[in-house]
């Protein structure tokens, strides 16, 4: 029985450093996303409890950090302009 060749060979250098640099921006993005994430529960809670301060400051954070988002291309232009009207949206019903 003759062995398995691999499918594929090697791969070159400048695959590897792709591999390599979209590994470590995946990671990038992702924990610029928890950041929002959590910015936006943070004005969630404290939506939640009424607190006038607090909103307005969780809301600044949440609009600074969407549009950073877009600015380095994690998050499109309509995801950040979508997220931040439903967010404002509910500051006013409250």
């Amino acid at each position: 029985m003759a062995e398995e060749k691999p499918k594929h060979g090697k791969k070159c250098p400048t695959a590897l450093k792709r591999v390599k640099q979209s590994k470590e921006s995946g990671a990038r993005n992702s924990s610029f996303k928890s950041r929002v994430r959590t910015a936006i529960r943070a004005f969630e809670s404290a939506l939640g409890a009424k607190d006038k301060e607090k909103m307005e400051t969780a809301l600044n954070s949440v609009y600074s950090l969407m549009d950073k988002g877009t600015k380095r291309g994690i998050y499109k232009k309509n995801k950040a302009a979508r997220t931040k009207t439903r967010i404002a949206l509910l500051q006013k019903t409250a």
